[in-house]
């Protein structure tokens, strides 16, 4: 517990550490779901984005093994195989993908693309990521709402493609 206590202190103090960013560049613009149901698979993807961050001019870092088993053991309700972010500059100057499985879909680990302040550098890293990942995967698509959040998993219909939102949880999405 004192993990997750001084995870969300770190998270919230580094809130204030970066000049405001848009809320458009925070907006997601492409989200993929990739199995990768392995330890071995799960390192391979996040060398490849790695590679592709470093050749865009950023930097990826993700949570340890050790990490996320023990967020996992004091929230199993947020139990993860991983967790990673890929951050334009050597300094965090901003987001251009995120990471992560969760407890309700481990193994299939979602990739979403953020659309960055520098938003032709942030393509650049999506485009050259994701050619690497389609090389070694079928990642599926995911839907994007409102440019902002991908819905649940038990809200989305697979399709030979990817997932879509399913029209009984349509209302849940909706813009307020």
């Amino acid at each position: 517990m004192r993990f997750v206590a001084a995870l969300v202190l770190i998270v919230l103090s580094c809130a204030g550490c970066h000049p405001k960013r848009s809320e458009r560049s925070s907006q997601t613009v492409a989200a993929y779901e990739i199995a990768v149901p392995t330890a071995g698979a799960r390192a391979k993807l996040l060398s490849i984005l790695r590679q592709a961050a470093k050749a865009a001019g950023g930097h990826l870092d993700a949570s340890s093994d050790e990490e996320l088993a023990e967020l996992g053991r004091d929230m199993p309700q947020a139990k993860m195989t991983v967790h990673a972010a890929v951050w334009r500059g050597s300094t965090d100057e901003e987001t251009w993908a995120v990471i992560m499985d969760q407890s309700d879909h481990l193994g299939r680990v979602w990739l979403m693309f953020l659309r960055g302040e520098d938003e032709a550098a942030a393509t650049r890293f999506r485009n050259s990521a994701m050619a690497n990942v389609r090389a070694n995967w079928k990642p599926l698509s995911l839907p994007v709402i409102e440019n902002r959040s991908i819905p649940l998993s038990r809200d989305m219909i697979r399709t030979p493609d990817g997932y879509r939102l399913n029209p009984s949880a349509a209302s849940r999405y909706a813009a307020k």
